[in-house]
């Protein structure tokens, strides 16, 4: 069984997160590694609503709504290069990334 390196990206951001996975798999394709993807998970939407007034008129509310976007990653035919690259590599401040070892 081959080895593979998976690798999930959150971010609030939809661009910083695309311009990420163009940065990984630029990087990936340099040092001689195949990389499948990106993977576009579903969109996690987060919802809130206030009551603008706590006192008076019920129905005045505020609507508040976050997102948070995801991509995966799978990386095979993995060299020592790619792994060094990858662990080097500057990502933006918005971005989070986690990383995966699979046989």
């Amino acid at each position: 069984m081959e080895e593979l390196i998976r690798i999930k990206l959150r971010s609030y951001d939809h661009r910083l997160l695309d311009q990420s996975v163009k940065q990984i798999i630029d990087t990936v394709k340099r040092t001689g590694g195949i990389a499948k993807g990106p993977i576009p998970l579903p969109t996690l939407k987060k919802r809130w609503i206030v009551l603008r007034s706590p006192h008076k008129f019920d129905q005045s509310r505020e609507h508040f709504e976050i997102r948070e976007h995801r991509r995966i990653i799978d990386i095979t035919r993995i060299t020592p290069q790619t792994v060094e690259s990858l662990m080097s590599i500057n990502l933006p401040a918005g971005v989070d990334v986690e990383l995966k070892m699979r046989s």
